[in-house]
């Protein structure tokens, strides 16, 4: 996950937070609902930049196999 998904993904969540505190105090329902959905989303871009980071090891990981295999037959 680089960086700058990884503030995305916290200022989201910072967001989520404020604006769930926000309708729990006020009493308001939605605009609590909406900040836990922020929430859930920032935790759901820090899962899919941890995937990006798995999958672009594990092309690495292949390719630097098929380079050992094509070495070996020459």
């Amino acid at each position: 996950m680089s960086i700058e998904d990884k503030m995305k993904a916290t200022a989201k969540d910072a967001e989520g937070r404020l604006q769930a505190a926000a309708g729990d105090i006020t009493g308001n329902d939605r605009m609590k609902a909406e900040g836990e959905t922020k929430q859930v989303q920032s935790h759901l871009m820090d899962a899919a930049g941890a995937l990006k980071g798995k999958v672009q090891q594990a092309a690495a990981a292949v390719g630097d196999a098929i380079d050992d295999l094509a070495g070996k037959g020459s």
